[in-house]
């Protein structure tokens, strides 16, 4: 297994030497931005998103609230788990990195010593892109975006092979839909019981404004003060 994409006539080493040739081409400083964000930059990003897609749900309550957040916390959980999985799958695979078998490329991030297949960045970016996808729509398009760019990345830094790449998202993707069904399951009540909470329910649900509790009672007076004024007449 671990002969994989050794030969040059390979597509999958093709795509490699074409997309990776873009780093070649392009000025040091691009190279470093784009070494940022392929490492941290877009995996931070997704996970803004997931908090920022929380804030919005908790601040906007609703009866989906319980359930949407439980979906949000599927998302890291999913993309730990799918993690986890991929070491059985490195260890059987043995493909070396790119770099250590062709020659020519342009390595943006020295000291990659691990296996090569499947790639870790990309099966966790699509873990959280699609368990948030599963919580929310909109966000989730915007994530699952950003976790394709991170793919591209991964190979025009000259760490992965674009197989590696696809095997990652679809390990992440594979994790995060086919076990949300369980994890909906087991999270959901969690997080309803959370929301319950006097001391933790803000996690689910902002508490209202000060202004709807007057609301609730300030019919009532004017109702009262109008009966009055119908007993007078």
């Amino acid at each position: 297994m671990a002969g994989l994409a050794d030969s040059g006539s390979n597509p999958d080493v093709d795509l490699l030497y074409d997309i990776n040739g873009l780093a070649k081409a392009a000025p040091p400083w691009f190279d470093r931005v784009m070494e940022y964000v392929g490492e941290y930059g877009l995996l931070l990003a997704i996970v803004l998103l997931v908090v920022w897609c929380w804030w919005s749900v908790r601040r906007r309550g609703g009866e989906d609230a319980a359930s949407t957040v439980a979906a949000l916390a599927w998302a890291p959980l999913a993309a730990g788990l799918a993690v986890l999985v991929n070491v059985p799958i490195r260890g059987f695979v043995e493909r070396p990195r790119p770099f250590l078998d062709h020659q020519g490329l342009e390595v943006l991030v020295q000291g990659k010593t691990d296996y090569s297949f499947v790639s870790d960045h990309a099966t966790i970016v699509m873990a959280l892109a699609v368990g948030l996808f599963v919580a929310h729509r909109r966000f989730g398009l915007v994530a699952l975006v950003l976790a394709l760019f991170g793919g591209f990345i991964r190979v025009y830094m000259g760490v992965h092979y674009p197989t590696d790449v696809v095997g990652g998202f679809a390990l992440g993707t594979a994790v995060a839909l086919l076990l949300s069904p369980v994890a909906m399951a087991l999270l959901t009540p969690v997080v309803k019981a959370v929301e319950r909470s006097p001391r933790a329910g803000w996690l689910v649900r902002a508490a209202g404004p000060a202004e709807d509790e007057d609301d609730a009672v300030i019919p009532e007076s004017r109702d009262e003060r109008a009966s009055e004024r119908d007993l007078a007449a």
